[in-house]
C-alpha cells in the first residue's frame, strides 16, 4: 500500500494519531491567524478516558460582542472524549455548544459553503411525502417507498439568517457561516430524513445582530426557547413538517426546548428537553480518518450507542450518541421508544467522506430500544438495526438496545497467566457446549454456577463455545450472525456473559467462542444492502454468495469491511476476555470456487480468494498484536498450507487448526466391525504422516453428532458393550495422539441419541454405571493429561512422538511413544535415558500407548521400548471401573534388555479387548 492511499505526509511513513492531532491543530491556528483572532487550541480539555481518548467536547459558551468581524469564530477548538461500553458512570466533562457556529474545516479557513446534496430523483407518479402505511400493512415493514425530493433547492424568501452549509464536508465539520436564505427545499429535507447536515439548520446559529434557534417537534401544539437566565422566546411555525424557529436578541447560553404536545384527553402536556442539535460530532477527526482508512481497531468505542453525559451550567446532560457507517446513504433517521417509532424527530448528519452518520440525543437511556431508518442509494426506505449494537432484543424481535457495561473483573491473575506461556506449550482440552441445550433454560448466570463446576470436575482445561453473537435463528446453531457485537439475549445481558466468563477464569477454565466473519444472512433488517447497495457483502453474487447455506459472503477487499471484521474480533478478545476464536468455514473463504458452480477467478486466473487471505492475515496479526496470549483455531477443512504458519511468513497465522483429516478417517476406521479393519489399518497411521505440517487441534465436534450421523456411542459396532468399550478405547487413543482435543458436550457420558438444539442432553444416562464408565473414564483421561507433560509439551515438535508399531494390521493394534520436553540430566524422569552425542538434548518423561481395536485381548504382547525399569499402568480403559472386563498388566511392565520394534529394550504386555493402556516410564 502507498503512502498516498494511506494518507500519509510525503515523507511515506505512517501518520501517528499525535501527528494528525497536531496537524489539524495547526492547520485550525493557522486559519484563525489569517482571520485576525488569536488561536485558541485545546483550550479545556476533556477528561481522558480510561483506555484510549480521542478528541471530544462540545464547543463552550461565550457571550456574543456588540459587533462581530466577518470572519470571527464563535466557537473555540476543543477536544472529544470516546467512552468505551465498560466506562463506568463517571462523567465525560464538557461544555455544552450553548450556540454551535459552526467550526471551520482544517484546510478551509475560508470555508466556503458547499452546495446540498442532490436530493432523491422526483418521480410524479409518487407522493411528495412519506405515505402511512396502507390497509394490511405493517409500520415496521423493512423497506418502504420514499417520496421524491424534487429538483436541487432555489433560494426563497423562508428565512433569511446566518446558517452553516447544509452539506456536510470532509471531516464531517461545517465551513465558516454565511447569511443566506434557508429554503423550504432544505426544510423539506430535514423533515423527509434526507438532508445531510440537520444540524445546519437546526439548533442555534447567528442571524446579523439577533439570534435563532430552529427545533424540530413534530405534533407539537406550541414551542419555546427556554435560555440559561430563563427568559422564554416563543417558536413559530417554519414548515409543515414540524420545524418551528424562535428569535432570540443575544447569542443563547444553556438553552432548552420546551413543547407542548397534546393529551389525546383534550388537554396538552408541557415536556422540557434539550436540542439534540447543539452538540458537535462525537467522532473526532482522526477517528474519521482511520475509517476512511479501515484501521480503527477499535471502532466499536465510535459506532454503536453510546450512553454520555456532559456538565453544562445548568447541570448534567445525559443522553445516548448514536453513529452509523453507512456511505451510500441518502439520508439516516434514528427512532425508537424515545420517539415511539415514528421516525420523524431525530435525523442524523453525515460526518464526510467517513461514511458515518451521527446524532447525540439527550435523554435517551440505557435499556431503549432503536432502529436506524435507512434511505439508500436506491431510493428506498429501510428499517436496519445497528450493525454496532451491544445489545438487541430477544429473538425473533430485533430492534437494538441501549446497554453500558457496569461489570467489574476478577480475572487479572489469569490473564497475567496467560500470557506467560504459548498455547502450544501448555495442555488444552476443550469442551465444546451450545449454551442453549446444555440444560434449556439457563441463564449465562446460572451456566457459571451449573456448566463451570461440570468442566472442572470432567477436568476439561477450556469451553468451546457455539456462536454466541445474536442470531434470528435458533436452527442455525449461532452460525447465521446478524448482530456481531452483541452477545445472544436468550440468555440474559452482556455484563450476565462476562459473568459467565469471569467465573471460568477464576476456576481455572479458559473460553473459546466461534467466530463467524466467512457469511452472514439476508434478512432485510440486517446487514443486508444495508445503505441500498452491496455495502458489507460482494456485489457480485458469484462471490458475494454462499447458495448452499443461503447466505452472503462478506467483501474482504473493502477496507470498512475488513475493519469491521477485525474491531469485532478485538472486541470480544478486548470486551469479554476471552482466550480464543474459532473461526468457522476458513475453507469457504479461501476459495473462489467453494461450493459454487459459477465463480470468478482472481486476478492471476486462479481460484485462490487473495482478498480473503489477506484479511484472514490481518485479523490474526493484530489480535496477536493486541491480545497477549489469545489464540485463534481455523476450521479449515482442505490442505491449504501455512495455515498456522506466522503471517511474515506467509501464512495465515492462526494458532491452530482443526484435524479434520484424523477426525474423518479414525472415525471411519472405528465405525467398521473389528474383523474389517485390518484392511483399513491405514486410516489409523496416516495421521502421522502430516500431524506436525500444522498445530492441530482434534476435533470430535457438533458435526459429528448431527444429520444422520448418529452420536458417538451409535457410530460404534456390536453390542452395548462392545459399543461402550469401542468408545472408550477410541477416546484414550485420541488423547494421546499428538494434538490438543476437542469434544462436544454429551459425548463424555456417551449421549445415546443425536443432539439437537431444541433440547437438553439425555442426562438421565448418568443414571446407568455404564454411561458413568465413560464420564469417570474421561475425568482420568484429562487429570492424566495435564499431569503428564510427554502428552502435550510437545505437541508441535516431532521430536514429542515416536511409533513403537504402525504395521500390526493383522491384531488392530497400534503403539507408541510420546516424550516430554528434555528435563535435566539428574532428574528422576530421565533415570535409564540414553546417553546423547551432545547434539541434542535428552528427551524427557516417556509414555508408551498401546490401542488394541480387536475384539480379544493380546496376552504376551511383545512391544519395544526406549528405556529399562519399570514402566507403571497409568490408564486402562478395560478397567471395570469404566465398565471393562478387567484385563490388566497388575499395575505396570518391566523392560527388559532385548531389543524389539527397533528399541533397545522390551517388555510383553496385555492389551485388553477394545481397550487402550498408558504405560509411564519411571
Amino acid at each position: 500500500m502507498t503512502s498516498d492511499e494511506r494518507g500519509t505526509p510525503d515523507s511515506g511513513q505512517v501518520a501517528g494519531k499525535d501527528d494528525l492531532q497536531r496537524a489539524v491543530e495547526e492547520r485550525v491556528a493557522a486559519a484563525e491567524a489569517a482571520a485576525g483572532t488569536e488561536p485558541v487550541i485545546n483550550a479545556a480539555p476533556a477528561k481522558k478516558a480510561t483506555r484510549r481518548t480521542t478528541t471530544k467536547k462540545a464547543a463552550p459558551a461565550k457571550k456574543a460582542p456588540a459587533k462581530r468581524a466577518p470572519a470571527k469564530r464563535a466557537a473555540t477548538k476543543a477536544t472529544q472524549a470516546t467512552p468505551e461500553p465498560g466506562d463506568d458512570d463517571s462523567p465525560v466533562t464538557a461544555n455544552p455548544v450553548v450556540a454551535p457556529a459552526p467550526i471551520a474545516e482544517p484546510g478551509n479557513p475560508a470555508g466556503a459553503p458547499a452546495p446540498q446534496p442532490e436530493a432523491p430523483s422526483a418521480d410524479p407518479a409518487e407522493p411528495s411525502t412519506p405515505q402511512a402505511p396502507g390497509e394490511g400493512e405493517s409500520r415496521d415493514t423493512a423497506t418502504t417507498a420514499v417520496g421524491p425530493a424534487g429538483e436541487r433547492p432555489t433560494p426563497t424568501d423562508a428565512s433569511a439568517v446566518d446558517v452553516a452549509s447544509p452539506s456536510s464536508p470532509e471531516g464531517g465539520r461545517g465551513p465558516a457561516t454565511t447569511t443566506r436564505a434557508v429554503t423550504d427545499e432544505e426544510l423539506r429535507a430535514i423533515v423527509e430524513g434526507w438532508s445531510h447536515d440537520p444540524h445546519g439548520i437546526l439548533g442555534a446559529h447567528e442571524n446579523g445582530p439577533e439570534w435563532v434557534v430552529r427545533t424540530l417537534r413534530p405534533d407539537a401544539v406550541s414551542v419555546a426557547v427556554v435560555d440559561e437566565d430563563g427568559s422564554r422566546y416563543d417558536a413559530r411555525p417554519l414548515h409543515g413538517g414540524g420545524i418551528q424557529e424562535a428569535t432570540l436578541p443575544r447569542q443563547p447560553g444553556d438553552y432548552r426546548i420546551e413543547a407542548v404536545y397534546p393529551d389525546g384527553q383534550g388537554g396538552t402536556t408541557t415536556y422540557t428537553v434539550d436540542d439534540p442539535y447543539r452538540w458537535l460530532p462525537t467522532l473526532g477527526p482522526i477517528d474519521e480518518h482511520l475509517i476512511r482508512e479501515g484501521r480503527h481497531e477499535r471502532l466499536w468505542e465510535v459506532l454503536g450507542a453510546h450512553v454520555r453525559r456532559y456538565d453544562s451550567p445548568r447541570g448534567a446532560v445525559e443522553g445516548v450518541s448514536f453513529a452509523v457507517w453507512a456511505p451510500n446513504a441518502r439520508g439516516v433517521k434514528v427512532t425508537g421508544d424515545f420517539d415511539y417509532w415514528e421516525a420523524r424527530a431525530y435525523p442524523m448528519r453525515s460526518l464526510g467522506s467517513s461514511g458515518v452518520w451521527e446524532i447525540f440525543i439527550p435523554g435517551v437511556q440505557v435499556g431503549s430500544r432503536y432502529r436506524f431508518h435507512v434511505l439508500g442509494a436506491d431510493g428506498a426506505w429501510r428499517e436496519k438495526s445497528d450493525p454496532m449494537a451491544f445489545a438487541t432484543e430477544v429473538p425473533p424481535l430485533n430492534a437494538s438496545v441501549v446497554t453500558r457495561s457496569t461489570y467489574e473483573w476478577n480475572d487479572d491473575a489469569w490473564l497475567t497467566q496467560r500470557a506467560e506461556t504459548s498455547a502450544h506449550e501448555r495442555p488444552m482440552s476443550v469442551y465444546e457446549v451450545h449454551a442453549g441445550s446444555w440444560r434449556q433454560g439457563l441463564s449465562y448466570r446460572e451456566l457459571a454456577d451449573e456448566l463451570i463446576d461440570y468442566v472442572v470436575s470432567a477436568g476439561f482445561t477450556h469451553i468451546e463455545f457455539m456462536p454466541l453473537a445474536e442470531h434470528p435463528f435458533g436452527g442455525s446453531w449461532g452460525y447465521q450472525v446478524t448482530s456481531y457485537f452483541a452477545p445472544t439475549s436468550r440468555y440474559g445481558s452482556p455484563d450476565d456473559l462476562r459473568y459467565l466468563i469471569d467465573r471460568a477464569h477464576q476456576a481455572g477454565i479458559g473460553v473459546i467462542v466461534d467466530w463467524v466473519p466467512a457469511h452472514f444472512p439476508k434478512d432485510e433488517w440486517a446487514l443486508a444492502r444495508f445503505d441500498g447497495t452491496a455495502l458489507y457483502e460482494h456485489g457480485d453474487p458469484r462471490r458475494g454468495e454462499q447458495l448452499d447455506w443461503g447466505t452472503l459472503v462478506f467483501d474482504f477487499g473493502r477496507s470498512e469491511v475488513r475493519n469491521f471484521l477485525v474491531a469485532n474480533a478485538l472486541y470480544w478478545c478486548k470486551e469479554f476476555h476471552i482466550d480464543g476464536l474459532r473461526v468457522d468455514a476458513v475453507a469457504s473463504m479461501l476459495y473462489l470456487d467453494y461450493s459454487r458452480t459459477e465463480w470468478l477467478p482472481n486476478e492471476y486466473g486462479g481460484r485462490e480468494n487473495l482478498e480473503a487471505v489477506a484479511f484472514l492475515q490481518e485479523m490474526n496479526a493484530t489480535v496477536y498484536r493486541e491480545v497477549p496470549g489469545i489464540m485463534t483455531i481455523a476450521e479449515e477443512s482442505t490442505a491449504w498450507p501455512g495455515v498456522t504458519r506466522p503471517t511474515h511468513l506467509g501464512g495465515l497465522g492462526f494458532g491452530f487448526k482443526w484435524n479434520m483429516g484424523w477426525m474423518h478417517d479414525s472415525l471411519g476406521y472405528v465405525e467398521r466391525e473389528p474383523v474389517y479393519r485390518s484392511f483399513h489399518h491405514g486410516q489409523l497411521t496416516f495421521s502421522m504422516m502430516y500431524a506436525y505440517s500444522e498445530n492441530y487441534v482434534l476435533p470430535v465436534s457438533h458435526d459429528e453428532v448431527v444429520y444422520g450421523k448418529g452420536s458417538m456411542l451409535r457410530k460404534m459396532p456390536g453390542d452395548r458393550w462392545q459399543q461402550l468399550a469401542n468408545l472408550r478405547a477410541y477416546l484414550a487413543y485420541m488423547w494421546a495422539h499428538p494434538g490438543k482435543q476437542l469434544l462436544f458436550m454429551g459425548s463424555e457420558f456417551a449421549q445415546d441419541s443425536e443432539w439437537a438444539e431444541s433440547r437438553s442432553l439425555d442426562w438421565w444416562h448418568l443414571d446407568d454405571p455404564a454411561h458413568r464408565g465413560i464420564l469417570q473414564l474421561v475425568s482420568d483421561l484429562n487429570s492424566r493429561y495435564k499431569e503428564l507433560d510427554a502428552l502435550w509439551s510437545l505437541d508441535v515438535e516431532p521430536a514429542g512422538f515416536q511409533w513403537i508399531d504402525a504395521n500390526d494390521a493383522t491384531g488392530n493394534v497400534l503403539s507408541f511413544l510420546r516424550y516430554g520436553k528434555p528435563a535435566a540430566e539428574d532428574s528422576p524422569a530421565m533415570e535409564g535415558a540414553p546417553a546423547t552425542d551432545g547434539e541434542d538434548p535428552p528427551l524427557g518423561s516417556a509414555l508408551a500407548c498401546v490401542v488394541n481395536f480387536s475384539g480379544s485381548p493380546h496376552h504376551g504382547y511383545r512391544i519395544g521400548l526406549p528405556r529399562p525399569g519399570h514402566w507403571r499402568e497409568v490408564l486402562n480403559t478395560d478397567a471395570e471401573s469404566y465398565g471393562g472386563s478387567g484385563v490388566g498388566n497388575l499395575g505396570g511392565i518391566d523392560a527388559e534388555e532385548q531389543p524389539w520394534h527397533g528399541q533397545p529394550y522390551s517388555a510383553t504386555v496385555a492389551a485388553p479387548p477394545l481397550g487402550t493402556v498408558w504405560f509411564l516410564h519411571e
